[in-house]
């Protein structure tokens, strides 16, 4: 069997095996090893090893568009100096996702343009890159999306699909109000995933104006006690990061 053959022959399996980087590497590895005394099994373990490290990377790119991230967002891109003081203390323990292992939430409340959506989205997509399961919803979407599928009578899927998520980031509490209805719709959600998987809300209003949003006072109170729950609430109030970001781009 010719040298053509065999190439052909290993291109074939590695794409039946689905096997791409090896696939893409064996040809370069061998041209880069051939100058020393061939090592077959060292040759073979750094071939596997690229192939695992692009599977990983593979896997983080898939994990992170499925997110369903509106921007990708980096907490290395933010100005720790310019974010309001309590998210400047309270990042870096939150960096190690801990907060996701135990199960807990983070509230970051505040008002518009201080980084919010900025770091609620970093932390998801650092999770990403960790192996957790992420979703990125703004309430208003969320509520249609529960809507919708009780309409077509799937709502208990959409609950299945929503409780095995390791974190989702509800963004944009508060924004709207909406009806009853929905916000005991939206309370039954959050609640399925409550001391058991974490959730980030990020909104703009201080909990003593929820009641804004539901309507219901007794439904409010229900909503902040259980989310709340061993949660981390970081004030957000500040000087607006997006209007400092603006006004530097603006003098460019």
């Amino acid at each position: 069997m010719d040298m053509e053959d065999i190439n052909e022959k290993i291109v074939h399996y590695s794409r039946q095996l689905r096997l791409p980087g090896f696939r893409k590497n064996y040809q370069s590895l061998q041209e880069e090893m051939s100058g020393d005394k061939m090592d077959y099994n060292n040759y073979l373990g750094k071939l596997l090893e690229l192939e695992y490290q692009e599977r990983i990377e593979r896997r983080k790119k898939l994990r992170i568009k499925l997110a369903g991230f509106p921007e990708l967002k980096y907490l290395q891109e933010l100005s720790l100096d310019d974010l309001p003081k309590d998210v400047q203390e309270k990042l870096p323990s939150l960096r190690s996702l801990d907060f996701i292992t135990n199960g807990q939430n983070i509230i970051l409340a505040g008002n518009p343009g201080t980084g919010k959506s900025h770091v609620a989205t970093g932390l998801g997509l650092e999770a990403c890159m960790k192996g957790y399961k992420v979703l990125f919803v703004t309430v208003p979407q969320l509520i249609t999306q529960i809507r919708e599928s009780r309409s077509e009578r799937r709502l208990r899927t959409l609950e299945n699909r929503f409780e095995k998520f390791d974190l989702v980031i509800c963004d944009e509490f508060g924004y709207i109000s909406f009806d009853k209805e929905g916000a005991e719709l939206l309370f039954t959600h959050l609640s399925l995933r409550t001391g058991k998987k974490s959730t980030i809300i990020t909104t703009n209003l201080s909990f003593d104006r929820w009641s804004e949003i539901f309507g219901d006072p007794v439904l409010t109170a229900a909503m902040v006690d259980r989310i709340t729950h061993r949660a981390h609430i970081i004030n957000m109030n500040g000087k607006s990061y997006r209007a400092k970001e603006t006004k530097e781009w603006n003098k460019k």
